[in-house]
């Protein structure tokens, strides 16, 4: 194949090149919940049961991305506000909608797409520290807000709600802030009466609404996610399956199946 047509490649994971309407789609999840209450450790067990998380990241068939790579550029009025805990990142005014749903865009249309990492400490993006999604087969789109967003959340071939006690949250959020992210003990407390509590309350509790499957008691549900594990090894199945066929023109509402 000649240079011009470089650019229209796509690598599959497996290391096969696709072009055109060859390019797959891959079947999105949604994972949402309050804070800390287990989402990304729910998606890390659901990565670590199909053998993917010691992959290397190009070879995948799951991947896991986190909406906090999502949180828009704060103002300089708006960092200072931050450093003491008076800014709202539970508020869906703190993401930056657009980007989230350009991305998921090119991920469903079998893009590769580079997203930032996220630094609590500083409470800004992290653009020296790239992640690079690779086209795959399942995606996992995790945050408290992933189904606020309506354009967003009909994106989503599955949605699961991680549904975990306040008090557990709580207490697993304390001592998360204060030791990976700097925190002391006051500040933790009062932005999580000031702004998490009535937050999860307003916007990421009615959500729960649009899952099709409710998690209760998080990533210790085994049974939960070892149903969510199966479905997502059928689907997986299914795709290498087809790839071996060269039948790999799998769209999203053909993967679309009961839940």
């Amino acid at each position: 194949m000649g240079d011009s047509n470089k650019e229209d490649i796509l690598r599959l994971p497996n290391g096969d090149g696709l072009t055109g309407d060859e390019v797959k789609s891959p079947f999105l999840i949604g994972v949402a919940g309050g804070t800390a209450s287990g989402k990304s450790t729910v998606c890390k067990k659901i990565m670590e049961q199909l053998g993917q998380a010691e992959m290397d990241h190009t070879q995948r068939q799951v991947v896991a991305i986190s909406q906090d790579s999502f949180y828009r550029e704060l103002t300089a009025a708006e960092k200072a506000k931050a450093q003491k805990g008076l800014f709202n990142f539970d508020h869906p005014d703190a993401f930056n909608e657009e980007l989230m749903f350009d991305t998921l865009q090119g991920i469903l249309k079998g893009h590769k797409v580079k997203i930032p990492g996220y630094d609590y400490r500083t409470n800004s993006l992290d653009f020296e520290n790239m992640l690079v999604i690779y086209p795959a087969d399942v995606v996992l789109f995790e945050g408290i807000l992933v189904f606020y967003f309506p354009k967003i959340r009909d994106l989503f071939h599955m949605k699961l709600f991680v549904d975990t006690d306040s008090d557990t949250r709580l207490a697993r959020r304390v001592p998360r802030d204060i030791n990976e992210r700097g925190r002391d003990l006051d500040a933790v407390l009062t932005q999580y009466m000031t702004f998490v509590k009535p937050a999860f309350e307003e916007f990421c509790s009615p959500t729960k609404k649009f899952a099709d499957v409710i998690i209760p008691r998080g990533a210790d549900n085994t049974v939960a996610i070892d149903l969510i594990v199966h479905h997502i090894g059928e689907i997986l199945a299914n795709t290498n399956s087809a790839q071996h066929s060269h039948t790999i023109r799998a769209a999203p509402s053909s993967m679309k199946r009961d839940h």
